[in-house]
């Protein structure tokens, strides 16, 4: 049959390595046990009629109390979840081996000994096996000191000072001396955090806060960190984004993500990590360009002047690791931070400074960690939109993709 006229349509070719999202959970996708309306509808234009997952998608949380899987399932009302696309809190001390070995105190909710082990420490401690070996060290119980005292918390402080002041030996005496003590990991500094109430609750970054300065109390010494872990800090993005690198080979995609896409409720931990984060990818380019510029003239020994140029973020602001995560060229080039208001962050309740220059006394108080640096310019967030269904639309509007 001779055709008798041709049909164009506008076709839209998309980079099929473009970029890649990352879905904070909690004020984002849920607010407790209870889903976001908008997370539902958001996720029909990630997956194709099949259900196929059309981008690299990773769900970055500060939780720690339970197992990947765990948190897998209880996204499962919203979309299929693999546990290999959940990042918790902790799931960067995997990278920790220097400790695997040795004997650790585990402290947190939910199954902590499993979780410790499924990480890949492998003689464990955790507080009830202190409390039970050393009986007369827990005062704050009801159950073995029946008194008007506090039962959570409190425990959970008075056992780790015991330890860090005895050099991991509690059924000895203090020695105010030991210093510096042993090493101390934490994962997870939010301050606050969005589940069912109106107001956000204490978070992981509360007890922190309680710990350091019960430690400073009674020694007169800050407490130290062998590494912060869980946003807003580096390592955390960094795995980030070697999950997403994982899920873009499982989709087919066989040249480096361009840019991620993080998407929070949290000034202080979602979009300040995110642009940290953004801060170092753009240090690494900065670095390997002067590398390659120096190499080119012939100069002594550029490797050096790279690590100098690239390291100028804190241990702290680093999370404890040194290094990236497979090959810096593959990094990717930019991280994107979008804010939406459907948790810690309410246009109701706050605006964000419109002049990124002020400070934390003229604007308002820093809920990030002690030894963050606080820059004002890292909370302001790339895009700010009402929730996650929102987000996405901006994200692929972004990249020039189509939407379902």
């Amino acid at each position: 049959m001779k055709p008798h006229y041709i049909i164009l349509y506008e076709l839209v070719f998309c980079d099929p390595s473009s970029f890649g999202l990352l879905f904070d959970i909690d004020g984002v996708l849920v607010r407790g046990r209870t889903p976001i309306p908008a997370a539902k509808r958001c996720f029909r234009n990630l997956v194709d009629r099949h259900g196929k997952y059309k981008v690299p998608v990773v769900f970055v949380t500060n939780a720690g109390n339970c197992m990947r899987q765990t948190k897998a399932e209880h996204l499962s009302h919203l979309l299929e979840v693999s546990p290999d696309q959940v990042m918790l809190s902790h799931s960067p001390l995997r990278i920790f081996t220097q400790f695997h070995k040795k004997c650790v105190l585990v402290s947190g909710q939910g199954p902590a000994e499993e979780v410790a082990h499924n990480l890949g420490f492998e003689d464990v401690v955790t507080i009830d096996m202190v409390r039970e070996a050393y009986p007369v060290l827990d005062m704050v119980d009801h159950n073995r000191r029946p008194k008007d005292f506090p039962i959570r918390w409190e425990t959970n402080l008075q056992l780790i000072i015991d330890v860090l002041l005895t050099n991991g030996n509690p059924g000895n005496t203090w020695t105010l001396t030991q210093y510096p003590h042993i090493p101390v990991l934490a994962c997870n500094m939010d301050l606050l955090w969005m589940a069912e109430a109106k107001n956000p609750r204490f978070g992981h970054g509360m007890f922190l806060v309680c710990l350091e300065n019960l430690y400073k109390k009674v020694t007169g010494y800050d407490l130290k960190y062998e590494a912060l872990i869980g946003k807003p800090s580096v390592v955390t993005y960094n795995y980030a984004e070697l999950l997403i690198r994982q899920q873009a080979e499982k989709l087919g995609w066989n040249k480096p993500v361009k840019t991620l896409y993080a998407i929070g409720d949290n000034p202080m931990a979602d979009i300040y990590g995110a642009n940290l984060y953004n801060r170092y990818l753009q240090a690494s380019k900065h670095a390997n360009a002067k590398v390659q510029a120096k190499s080119c003239r012939g100069g002594a020994d550029p490797t050096a002047q790279s690590v100098d140029d690239h390291r100028k973020m804190t241990s702290a602001e680093m999370g404890g690791a040194t290094v990236a995560y497979g090959s810096e060229e593959d990094l990717p080039e930019a991280c994107r931070s979008i804010l939406v208001c459907t948790g810690v962050y309410s246009r109701d309740q706050q605006e964000l400074p419109s002049d990124p220059a002020q400070t934390v006394t003229e604007q308002h108080i820093f809920h990030g960690h002690r030894d963050f640096r606080f820059d004002p310019t890292l909370t302001q967030p790339s895009f700010v939109v009402q929730d996650v269904k929102e987000a996405v639309e901006l994200v692929f509007q972004q990249e020039g993709w189509p939407l379902e």
